[in-house]
């Protein structure tokens, strides 16, 4: 561990989110802005209802995302494709021609508006040759939706069934997976060869899963993949803080309205684009590694996506301050991951 004082302001490179729903119409009045506060550009995750699926498509929902960021912010969507079972391999060409930068898989059943989703790899094998081809990235959400294998076990066998037959099937294809939170997960992705990624959630770094169930059940908690033991959240944490450039940041924030969240059903998400900088400065500062908080939040995801470094900078402070209770979700209440709480860093205007 870094002995040396931390700094009261840390000034990096503005920092990019390689993990991102925003949602659509109303919503994105509320959500953009607070994205476009601390982040250049962010992969926007297609999981609409219908999904995106295709260049078109993107190209109209990363228009009315542009529409939404505030004037005077500079921010840039970079949009993706939701693979299906019936995604066209001529769809891909398209896409990359229209400035898309990724396909994502949802495995069928594994999370919010993924019931479109993939139900079997092989029937994608062709529109993944394509992606390889034309250098698109796929983006994976790593977990199994078999109902025999526990849902805490879900994404390291997810790696053994399907990720390690992917690289192997398609060793030029640069992959992501996504929100790892899994001690085997690091180790794999560690060990693995430069065309393997991962990103890394604030909440999955700041919790274990005893932060769902603390004096009840705290639905805003609950995402999938769900939080895991103290020992996963340990690995997390040194491996967002160990410089290694396999590691970058996505937030998986995922607004939901509180009325869906607080459910008899709730879904699963947590919002947190409205402090994200600061909570993962917040992880780095204790792990006393605000030293690496640079590469991960600013470096790394570019440089695996071959995509220019961004060139202004962000200004972080050690500061209390207490984020709001909820944000107007249109018609809705969104209740943001840490309302109310105090907060140690704040991002400077």
């Amino acid at each position: 561990m870094n002995t040396t004082p931390a700094p009261d302001t840390l000034t990096i490179t503005r920092p990019d989110d390689w993990h991102l729903h925003v949602r659509d119409g109303a919503a994105l009045q509320t959500v953009v802005p607070h994205t476009a506060a601390q982040f250049a550009r962010a992969i926007i995750m297609p999981n609409l209802r219908p999904p995106v699926t295709t260049a078109a498509q993107a190209s109209a929902y990363r228009e009315r995302i542009r529409a939404a960021v505030p004037a005077g912010l500079s921010f840039e969507p970079l949009m993706t494709l939701y693979l299906t079972d019936l995604l066209a391999p001529q769809e891909i060409e398209r896409a990359r021609d229209a400035g898309v930068v990724a396909v994502k898989l949802y495995p069928a059943g594994a999370t919010t508006n993924s019931d479109a989703g993939v139900t079997d790899l092989r029937k994608t094998y062709k529109t993944l040759e394509a992606m390889q081809r034309a250098g698109l990235l796929l983006l994976m959400h790593g977990e199994v939706t078999s109902a025999d294998i526990d849902l805490f076990d879900r994404e390291a066998v997810f790696i053994e069934r399907h990720l390690i037959p992917l690289r192997r099937d398609f060793p030029e294809l640069k992959m992501v997976l996504e929100h790892i939170t899994t001690r085997e997960a690091v180790q794999y992705v560690g060990s693995a060869d430069a065309y393997l990624g991962a990103t890394i959630t604030a909440h999955h770094l700041l919790y274990n899963r005893n932060a769902i169930f603390s004096g009840g059940i705290r639905p805003h908690y609950y995402c999938l993949p769900v939080l895991k033991r103290e020992a996963h959240r340990q690995a997390l944490v040194n491996a967002a803080t160990s410089g290694s450039s396999k590691y970058f940041l996505g937030t998986d924030s995922a607004p939901h309205p509180a009325h869906l969240k607080e459910h008899a059903s709730g879904c699963a998400g947590c919002y947190t684009a409205h402090a994200a900088i600061e909570m993962y400065a917040e992880v780095f500062d204790h792990a006393g590694a605000l030293d690496k908080l640079q590469g991960f939040a600013s470096f790394h995801g570019a440089d695996f996506y071959r995509l220019p470094r961004n060139r202004d900078t962000i200004t972080l402070r050690r500061e209390s301050w207490t984020p709001p209770s909820s944000f107007a979700l249109g018609e809705a209440e969104l209740k943001p991951l840490r309302a109310g709480e105090v907060l140690p860093w704040r991002l400077l205007s």
